[in-house]
């Protein structure tokens, strides 16, 4: 054999080896899937609580102010009544007597009555009253989605529902959304 046969039987065995190869390439890259089937997809939440503040306005009852607080007004005009009262009884020294225990009765009705009317005398504000309430709302977490490819069932958590079909890429799942080409 002479060495441009050789040549020629080495250059055509090499091509005919890259011809082969990049069939083969091309038919395995033509058979990949390029999608792989959705089996489920299925939305995750989570229940988020924010709190706020409820504030109403609420009429509020209190005890007016005191303005003779240890009831002296009730108390001598009890005493002057019961003294006048008690010096209509007696006569002689048991006159001095009714005086001074219907004195000492009337101031005790007196500042009794007074300390009644005191305690029932109201005011009415209004006050505003606060509590804390929660709004709740649901936050999406993303997908759970269940696949096959290629005969082989799998899940992958995704930022979105793909629909009925994920794309593929050199045998791998292409999880991030892609924009449509116009």
């Amino acid at each position: 054999m002479n060495t441009s046969m050789i040549k020629g039987v080495v250059l055509g065995s090499a091509i005919a080896l890259a011809v082969g190869a990049a069939g083969i390439t091309g038919y395995q890259t033509m058979t990949k899937p390029k999608f792989a089937e959705v089996l489920a997809a299925k939305e995750i939440t989570e229940t988020v609580k924010t709190p706020r503040e409820d504030c109403q306005e609420v009429e509020v009852k209190k005890q007016a102010p005191v303005k003779d607080e240890h009831r002296i007004a009730g108390t001598a005009i009890g005493a002057v009544a019961g003294g006048l009262l008690g010096s209509t009884i007696g006569r002689g020294s048991g006159k001095t007597v009714a005086t001074v225990a219907g004195a000492a009765a009337g101031g005790y009705a007196g500042n009794k009555v007074q300390q009644n009317m005191q305690e029932k005398d109201t005011v009415t504000t209004t006050e505003t009253r606060c509590k804390t309430v929660y709004d709740t709302s649901k936050k999406s977490l993303g997908y759970d989605v269940s696949y096959r490819l290629d005969g082989k069932e799998g899940l992958v958590r995704m930022a979105f529902n793909p629909g009925t079909q994920i794309p593929v890429k050199d045998g791998q799942l292409v999880l991030e959304k892609t924009e449509a080409k116009k």
